[in-house]
């Protein structure tokens, strides 16, 4: 068995038997049975995943959602799998902590990119400070891809990620507090990459027309309720969609 996708009511007495019995497993995702998870009730816990990361050695891809985390839990699969190329951790609950410390998961997150060097595909969640995406920045050289929820506390988030994630391509972000400044004092990276997309940001209709403006073989396109006509440029948008032109 190389690819494994399942609920989460196998539970972590299922993956530690999947940790104990298949060693060839390459990918693993665990999808929530329901959309609203009881954290009273928790089907599994960050230690399934620990087995598995322990166990099997092939591991390369993970997807896993969850109620709670721990940065010790992400201590460990640093340091089991550092072989890893795809890590996307799915907190449900937002700006969760660690649960057994009430620190923000920054140093766990800081681990996996610092140790897991092949890295290609990251989504991040949790609570998680400027500091976790310092650190992303300074050490995933290699992530192509990079996904990010409820998270940051300010510019400096983007200004980290696009100033020190030198192989990105692909940025999605929503829910975070984030302006304008970052966003256009890294125009020019924008346009080496393939895509971003923001919902649920700070970033205001006039700074997407500047950043229109200022690079003109990007194509900027705000996804909103209001039309362009009855909207304040100094108002929030609801959408961005960012992405280079053919031409």
């Amino acid at each position: 068995l190389q690819k494994l996708w399942v609920m989460d009511l196998i539970e972590d007495k299922g993956l530690e038997a999947v940790a104990s019995y298949c060693k060839e497993l390459r990918e693993l995702r665990v999808f929530p049975s329901e959309p609203d998870l009881d954290a009273t009730n928790i089907p599994l816990t960050e230690q399934g995943l620990v087995f598995v990361s322990k166990g099997c050695r092939k591991l390369e891809s993970v997807l896993y959602f969850c109620v709670q985390f721990t940065n010790a839990a992400l201590f460990t699969i640093a340091r089991k799998r550092p072989n890893l190329k795809c890590f996307r951790l799915c907190v449900i609950e937002p700006f969760a902590p660690d649960y057994k410390t009430n620190e923000p998961l920054d140093k766990g997150f800081k681990a996996i990119a610092e140790g897991c060097r092949d890295l290609r595909r990251l989504s991040v969640s949790g609570l998680l400070s400027d500091k976790a995406f310092k650190y992303i920045g300074k050490h995933a050289k290699k992530v192509r891809m990079l996904s990010i929820a409820f998270a940051g506390d300010s510019d400096l988030m983007l200004h980290h990620l696009l100033s020190g994630c030198e192989s990105l391509k692909k940025l999605e972000i929503r829910d975070c507090p984030f302006g304008d400044t970052a966003l256009l004092e890294h125009a020019a990276k924008l346009e080496t990459m393939r895509s971003l997309w923001m919902s649920s940001c700070f970033v205001s209709f006039g700074a997407c027309k500047l950043l229109s403006q200022k690079m003109p073989r990007l194509n900027v396109e705000v996804i909103d309720e209001h039309p362009p006509e009855s909207r304040p440029e100094s108002s929030p948008v609801e959408r961005i969609y960012i992405y280079r032109t053919v031409a």
